[in-house]
């Protein structure tokens, strides 16, 4: 177990994850497929091409999950109870194929759960950023998180 129990976050908390992914065209064919998702902009060459971007644009989807997958080893790996929600998903700039991207998280709420004794609620910042240093996808994460065993 990599993740860390509620009792053991604080508010200002961060973690630059050591994981970074370099997105591949085979993920981003995955997750359009495996989502029904047609649309061209993230499936079809030529029609990209003839866009503002010039090129396929990656499905958010995909970004969103590599995100929050990358964080849990070193957030809730074995202490989540249950994701709660997320809030406030933004990608204020496009992922491209080739794109390189790391994840920061910080801890921006920590509350003791009113309903459940044996846990808390973190609120977590999840930002992914490219090479380029640009904030591609930002979130708010509720993680109904575990407290350690008495």
């Amino acid at each position: 177990m990599s993740g860390r129990f509620f009792d053991d976050w604080t508010v200002g908390d961060r973690i630059e994850h050591a994981i970074r992914r370099t997105v591949t065209e085979t993920d981003n064919l995955l997750i359009s497929t495996l989502s029904h998702n047609t649309q061209p902009l993230h499936v079809d060459a030529d029609f990209a091409a003839q866009t503002e971007f010039d090129r396929i644009v990656v499905n958010s989807c995909f970004t969103f999950a590599l995100m929050i997958g990358i964080s849990v080893g070193d957030t809730t790996q074995g202490t989540l109870v249950a994701n709660l929600g997320i809030e406030k998903f933004v990608t204020p700039m496009p992922v491209f194929i080739g794109d390189t991207l790391r994840i920061t998280s910080e801890v921006v709420a920590a509350r003791a759960s009113r309903s459940r004794s044996d846990a808390g609620i973190v609120t977590f910042r999840h930002q992914a950023i490219n090479q380029r240093q640009e904030t591609v996808a930002d979130c708010l994460r509720l993680a109904l998180v575990a407290r350690a065993p008495a």
